[in-house]
């Protein structure tokens, strides 16, 4: 899963230099880059660890495969929500220290699931779990993978700390990592102050001209907008029933359950290092269309495989899927110029929408039906990577 809330919004582009008649080429700041991925490892960390507690939670409530996709679409639809609000909001105005104070949420949060004593106890802490691109230099596509590798390492991490901590500790001691959202926060607050210093730099810079008729643009948002429900309709199946799956269809143990969801979430977090950069190199469109479509075939073969050929298969989605989303999210960047906050709030929150919602359907499939005929149902959503044919050529996004 590759997810981002409030407290880790992508940073907008900026330049090196205060005179917009600077002639030296902007840098690419990877202190400030390496702290927001430090941030964001920590915040998909602590979402990584409800999803890998699912089993535990499920055998202390009772919870039906609906209740507990009811327990994803409620950190991801707040996250959904606020998103594009927090994204056009910061087009117009610098809120810096919103940052801080977003991961303040997840910290209470990640306190109130350890103790929560209900199944409503358990929504309202995800809820309140759920509430790169101006260090970049110019090279949009590698700050993205920056950012998005350090949350999707932190979404990998996540299942190792509930099979080293939660299963053997119990509920209790997910508590314990709050403290490792304190360390964001500081982060964070360090890296506010550097925003609010360039905020006045990136308002003098000249605006960028929109080059492609409205039509076309609007066209283009459509498919890639597709193009991230087959995503993360296809991811929800994969993160928030891997373990359940896994269980049910290979009877291994919880712990062991834990252990292979981190390989396919370590996978996921090299595939999103090397899409940004690929992207840059080759231009969006071809990665886009290679890591959505590329996946079918091993989607297809997933729900007919063993043990042994599940793990290699999950470990090539992750790592090829992945790559999909810093590739989009430049690309659409690139449609619609100076529109950075905006952009990012809609494309992070409708992706967190649709993974939210797909845990939440595949979760009512799963009570109706069975795990494994959910698996054999969203095979078939990597196939819509075809309709990627459909994207516009956008300036050096598009190569190819």
């Amino acid at each position: 899963m590759s997810t981002a809330l409030p407290s880790t919004p992508t940073v907008p582009a900026g330049t090196a230099s205060s005179s917009p008649s600077a002639a030296r080429a902007p840098t690419v700041a990877f202190g400030v880059l390496g702290a927001i991925s430090a941030s964001h490892l920590i915040n998909d960390m602590m979402q990584s660890l409800i999803l890998a507690m699912y089993p535990v939670l499920q055998g202390n409530f009772h919870l039906s495969f609906g209740q507990i996709g009811l327990i994803t679409l409620t950190y991801q639809l707040t996250a959904s929500i606020f998103q594009p609000v927090v994204g056009l909001y910061t087009d117009r105005r610098s809120v810096p220290y919103s940052l801080p104070m977003g991961m303040c949420f997840t910290l209470v949060g990640l306190v109130l699931l350890g103790f929560a004593s209900t199944y409503g106890m358990v929504l309202l802490a995800a809820a309140l779990v759920g509430v790169a691109r101006m260090a970049s230099g110019g090279r949009h596509g590698l700050a993205q993978s920056l950012f998005q590798v350090g949350g999707n390492t932190g979404s990998a991490l996540g299942p190792l700390l509930a099979a080293a901590v939660v299963v053997p500790f119990g509920q209790h001691s997910a508590a314990w990592f709050a403290l490792a959202a304190l360390v964001g926060i500081a982060l964070l607050t360090r890296v506010s102050r550097w925003y609010a210093e360039q905020h006045r730099t990136v308002r003098a810079a000249p605006k960028e001209v929109v080059t492609l008729p409205r039509a076309t643009v609007l066209g283009a948002i459509a498919v890639l907008l597709v193009l991230i429900f087959s995503k993360y309709f296809y991811i929800a199946g994969i993160s928030s029933f891997y373990t359940f799956y896994l269980i049910h269809h290979f009877d291994v143990s919880v712990q062991n359950s834990q252990l292979l969801l981190f390989v396919f979430l370590f996978a996921s977090a090299l595939g999103t290092l090397g899409g940004g950069p690929l992207g840059d190199r080759i231009g969006r469109k071809p990665v886009i269309w290679a890591s959505i479509l590329g996946v079918a075939p091993f989607a297809l073969l997933l729900p007919h495989a063993n043990l042994f050929w599940t793990v290699v298969l999950t470990l090539l989605i992750g790592l090829i899927l992945s790559s999909a989303f810093s590739a989009i999210l430049v690309y659409a960047q690139e449609l619609i110029p100076g529109k950075v906050g905006m952009v990012s709030g809609l494309f992070f929150g409708f992706a967190f929408g649709m993974g939210g919602l797909g845990a939440a359907v595949l979760g009512v499939l799963a009570d109706r039906t069975s795990i494994d005929y959910v698996y054999q149902v969203i095979a078939y959503l990597p196939l819509l990577g075809v309709v990627a044919a459909l994207l516009p050529k956008v300036g050096r996004g598009a190569r190819g």
